[in-house]
């Protein structure tokens, strides 16, 4: 196999690390290694402009190297530094990257965006959903990649359609080494929301070759503290372990690996102020003290008297999302003989997490006389139905009777366990021509329940991990407002062709792959509507309960199976050394997430709609593309057309994701960036996007009333984003500078609401310390949005939604770091 070496050459990259080698184009070993066309002799050139590469593939693809990434502020996700890829449009719930956001790649969300480490995938294994506050440290990587497309032919994804995130983290050093980093920050914004510190720390150490025979690691471990930024309450406490250990077998590239990932989240929603009607708001609009009297006090008990609730405890703002997050990643090379390589890449992934929130728990029974968690009416609590957890003859204030009505924690919990090998066997026919057969499986354990906790009289949680210790009824049982396990599984069988024609100028890939989905569902509860809801009762009420509520689906199991083969085919074709053209095709599929299979469930298994349809699709790109020393040039036009276009929104009334079928869709837009850096002291980069979609036919929403979607945009995707990047040397002084414009979007599928466009810039300067006989080391002053703008990040989107409620865009905030490294 043909092995390609990359010089990273800057500042940047000898803090951190030495000169590697690295190929960052495609997710799996196996995809690496396919892919890979030309030999690179290390230190005699770069492929790179200033950070940014555009491999020569016939997908459209932009790779960001770590020069360009540890340019941006220490610990920020390493979604948002890929805003500087054309097509992405990411927007941070913070300054810091602790607290997630939301984005899209070429209008596609998220769950429709396949995101790896190493190979291995990162989105949800229920609902698809990526939680870019759990990515890796930027100092542990090597490079991402985005594809602005299809996926690869091994790929273990269920629904991505709209493009891949390929992070790879570093090979360790031959030498020993290693680095530190401490940042300070606060934000500096209009409006005086006074003192929101962030802090971090982070340090890494290379082992180089402990073996004499290549055997070599790097570990590493941070921690990030920072204050709610736009309340006056809650905040973030994380910390994160990398490691990577590497050896090499034999001098042909063989190897074996094995890499981990560990991250704790402590931290409370990150709240935003409801929206004015016309989008506007003033600076000190962002800045805001919680309502409820924070710190406050839970409700008194008193023995023999009827106690109620109050709100303490209840906020948004201090709704805990407590995350911890892991995986263990193996990769592996084996030359079989000549011509015939193996690789193997096995992982495993555990996640325990949930989304807050409190609810009442009643010492007593339903309505209709049961325990549980249920949907009710209770007149001395509220004058409205609302979930409640139902204790029985249990006294859960501990004033001695049973009378009450207390508040409890009540978040959503998931554990998974997730398995996972992509296996590729690859041969080469010749010098020209490659063949390679993939097997790849996945299966996640996915345990999704609503355990019960107790507050202490701060309306603090006892356990951010209610499932820890559970509230019991009065016979024992769990109070759960969900309770449901579901498997999912993917078998899935691929092989591609890779040929080079005309002296090599015609490269072409034909492919495909046969996905084999099994969704194993079991519901414990009862499913009241198709939306979602449930009743979780007592085991010794179920009876009952389903005598007294014959509507209620009653508690069962499902197996949903989903199979397509899906063909992935391209060519490029070089007019010069410089120029060429690329084409693509792939047919893509999207298998419902599990809240809306777990919907269908309350139809009996006859009825159409216990039968959700998946998503199809399929995607076409056409491009140009320019690469010498100095220029990266790429220029892309896209078309994608949906069957049962599947869109899908949080829905805080029923805690989960709720399903919109969107029917045939059209999307199509074009892509194009520049990088050009004439001079090593100057860089220069600029990009830009335009997306539009069309759904074609109205969406029913009852039995008489419909949503006017048809000729509409698809919401919550800019129409148009562009912006730029200027970077200087100047002696020991390095500037950086970046701009980016977000056009306008629709709140709701049915267009009667825009959100308006935005522009944020940001700045980077570093001072390097090499004078002083530090040569990796040095001073970086991060600005994050310059000039504070005031804007709208994201919001709930629907098919006729108006949702009062938005995220904010991070405020200006400046961040000073030393970074030292030997």
């Amino acid at each position: 196999m043909k092995l390609k070496y990359l010089l990273a050459a800057s500042v940047v990259s000898l803090s951190a690390s030495a000169l590697m080698p690295t190929v960052a184009q495609a997710q799996s070993t196996g995809s690496v290694d396919f892919e890979d066309t030309e030999i690179i002799v290390t230190g005699s050139r770069e492929t790179d402009v200033g950070g940014v590469d555009i491999p020569a593939t016939p997908k459209a693809r932009v790779e960001i190297q770590r020069e360009l990434m540890l340019r941006q502020t220490p610990g920020q996700t390493v979604n948002d530094i890929i805003n500087l890829v054309p097509g992405v449009s990411f927007t941070n719930n913070d300054p810091f990257g602790s607290l997630g956001g939301n984005f899209t790649i070429r209008g596609f969300g998220s769950d429709r965006i396949s995101q790896t480490v190493d190979g291995i995938p990162l989105n949800d294994s229920g609902n698809y959903a990526l939680y870019t506050n759990q990515q890796p440290d930027p100092e542990t990587l090597e490079s991402v990649t985005v594809s602005l497309g299809s996926t690869d032919v091994d790929s273990p994804t269920a629904s991505a359609v709209g493009g891949t995130i390929n992070i790879r983290t570093l090979m360790p050093r031959d030498e020993f080494g290693a680095m530190a980093s401490v940042s300070y920050g606060d934000l500096v914004a209009r409006g005086d929301p006074g003192s929101r510190p962030f802090h971090r720390v982070f340090g890494m150490i290379h082992t180089g070759d402990i073996t004499g025979a290549g055997t070599k690691a790097w570990f590493s471990a941070s921690r990030a503290v920072n204050d709610s930024t736009f309340s006056n309450y809650g905040g973030v406490n994380k910390q994160q372990y990398n490691g990577r250990i590497y050896q090499e077998l034999g001098a042909n590239g063989d190897f074996i690996a094995i890499a981990g990932h560990y991250n704790q989240n402590r931290n409370n929603f990150n709240g935003s102020p409801n929206r004015n009607s016309d989008f506007s708001l003033e600076p000190e609009d962002r800045f805001y003290d919680l309502y409820d009297g924070t710190p406050c006090t839970t409700a008194p008990a008193v023995e023999g008297e009827v106690d109620t609730p109050n709100s303490c405890g209840s906020p948004f703002e201090r709704r805990y999302n407590p995350s911890n997050t892991g995986n263990i990643r193996g990769s592996s090379r084996f030359t079989l003989s000549d011509g015939l390589v193996l690789t193997v890449d096995p992982s495993y992934q555990y996640v325990k997490a949930n989304g807050g929130g409190t609810s009442i728990g009643i010492e007593g029974t339903s309505s209709e006389g049961f325990t549980g968690v249920m949907f009710d009416t209770v007149p001395f609590v509220s004058s409205r139905g609302a979930v409640y957890y139902f204790a029985g003859d249990r006294d859960l204030n501990g004033d001695g009777d049973t009378l009450d009505a207390v508040r409890i924690l009540s978040p959503s919990q998931t554990q998974t366990h997730r398995y996972g090998v992509i296996a590729n066997i690859a041969y080469d026919i010749s010098d020209n021509h490659r063949v390679r057969f993939a097997y790849t499986y996945d299966r996640a354990r996915h345990r999704q329940t609503g355990q019960a906790g107790f507050l202490y009289p701060s309306g603090e949680p006892a356990d951010v991990f209610p499932i820890n210790d559970p509230i019991l009824d009065d016979g024992g049982n769990q109070l759960n407002k969900r309770n449901r396990l579901s498997y999912a599984t993917l078998h899935q069988v691929s092989g591609e062709y890779r040929g080079e024609f005309f002296d090599d100028d015609l490269v072409v890939l034909l492919g495909g792959r046969m996905p084999f989905f099994e969704r194993d569902l079991n519901q414990y509860c009862f499913t009241t509507s198709s939306s979602g809801f449930v009743d979780c009762v007592s085991p010794e009420d179920q009876a009952g309960y389903a005598a007294a509520n014959p509507n209620a689906a009653l508690p069962t199991s499902r197996v949903f199976k989903y199979d397509k083969f899906l063909p992935n085919v391209g060519f490029t074709y070089n007019f010069t050394d410089a120029a060429s053209i690329f084409a693509s095709y792939a047919k893509n599929l999207s298998v419902p997430g599990t809240d809306a299979l777990y919907g269908a469930l309350y139809f009996d298994e006859s009825d159409p709609a216990a039968q959700p349809a998946p998503e199809t699709s399929d995607s076409f790109d056409l491009g140009l593309r320019y690469q010498s020393g100095i220029v990266q040039a790429q220029i892309s036009g896209w078309y994608t057309k949906y069957q049962d276009r599947l869109a899908s929104a949080y829905s805080l009334e029923c805690d989960c994701s709720v399903t919109r079928n969107l029917g045939e869709v059209e999307k199509y837009g074009i892509d194009g960036s520049i990088a050009v850096q004439p001079i090593p002291q100057l860089l220069a980069y600029v990009f830009g996007s335009y997306q539009d979609s069309e759904i074609k036919e109205d969406v029913l929403l009852g039995e008489d009333e419909v949503a006017q979607t048809a000729g509409k945009r698809e919401s919550g995707v800019p129409e148009y984003t562009y912006g730029a990047r200027l970077q200087a040397t100047l002696g020991a002084f390095e500037i950086g500078a970046q701009v980016k414009r977000t056009g306008s979007r629709f709140l709701n599928d049915i267009n009667t609401i825009t959100l308006p466009g935005y522009t944020v810039a940001d700045l980077d300067l570093r001072y390097s310390l090499a004078d002083a006989g530090l040569d990796r080391s040095y001073l970086q002053l991060n600005v994050t949005n310059l000039f504070d703008e005031v804007y709208i990040g994201s919001a709930p989107t629907d098919l006729v939604s108006e949702s009062e409620y938005v995220n904010i865009g991070a405020p200006r905030t400046v961040v000073a770091s030393l970074i030292v490294g030997f």
